[in-house]
């Protein structure tokens, strides 16, 4: 069994985001829910995806529009503040992903324990947030520096809410990634949260790299998990498994135990 399928216990595993609820200083922060509420939702939705038998969680800051490059260190330190205080609760292999800071996002992985980390570590974008040029090499020497060289790491090389200022074709891209910067896995992605990614960029970047596991990142819902898993290693979902599919509600324990039944069948 290689160190993918160690990690998550399973061949194309689904990895389920909590969404947590806005942080303290960023515009959409219920200051008179505070950390209790937000801890209070996370419960909640990790809960329900648990029961549903997702096979990993990750923690994810999705609400914390309009996003930024560098977080402020209070929206780490809530994170890991809110995830240390359910860390007796997981039961399931976790992630993190601080949107869009993949400093900040290894940091939280180290304090909090996670096993994996996702964000965008590679490229160059013109993006909602301004000019995007994320630091690989520096990240990954911090992981090593923190002493969490084991921290397993997924790119995501098909950037949200961005275009890439590089011409080469998205397989290239991930491929040349893949070659100077070793992820663990590549993530392929819609244009914005919930919007699923091309199939055909999914099959072109599972081409390319095979070798490398190669998920779904965005927009994977009931109707068409078995087609993304028949192609992908895996897939990462929030939105499918909100009420009514709406990214910004809570999870809706009967869509999730619904996708992972379909999901479970398309792995068999």
């Amino acid at each position: 069994m290689n160190r993918f399928e160690e990690l998550f216990g399973t061949t194309k595993p689904v990895i389920a985001m909590v969404h947590l609820g806005a942080l303290p200083g960023t515009p959409l922060y219920d200051a008179d829910g505070g950390l209790e509420g937000l801890i209070k939702g996370a419960r909640s939705d990790l809960h329900a995806l648990q029961e549903a038998g997702v096979d990993a969680v990750m923690f994810g800051n999705e609400n914390d529009r309009p996003y930024e490059l560098e977080v402020d260190t209070a929206s780490t330190a809530t994170m890991a503040s809110v995830i240390g205080r359910l860390r007796d609760e997981i039961t399931v292999p976790f992630g993190v992903n601080v949107l869009w800071d993949p400093m900040a996002t290894i940091a939280l992985a180290a304090a909090t324990g996670a096993s994996f980390a996702r964000e965008i570590f590679t490229g160059t974008y013109a993006s909602d947030m301004g000019l995007w040029a994320p630091d690989a090499g520096k990240a990954l020497r911090y992981r090593r520096n923190l002493g969490r060289s084991d921290l397993f790491v997924l790119y995501n090389v098909a950037a949200e809410f961005a275009a890439s200022l590089d011409a080469r074709p998205l397989p290239d891209r991930a491929r040349s990634a893949v070659f100077s910067s070793i992820p663990d896995a590549v993530l392929v992605s819609g244009q914005i949260t919930g919007e699923a990614a091309r199939m055909e960029d999914l099959e072109a970047v599972r081409a390319a790299l095979p070798e490398t596991p190669v998920l779904a990142n965005t927009g994977v819902k009931h109707d068409r998990v078995a087609d993304v898993l028949r192609v992908a290693d895996g897939c990462v979902v929030g939105s499918a498994l909100k009420v009514e599919g709406d990214t910004w509600k809570p999870v809706d324990p009967e869509r999730a135990k619904d996708f992972m039944d379909r999901a479970r069948a398309a792995r068999a």
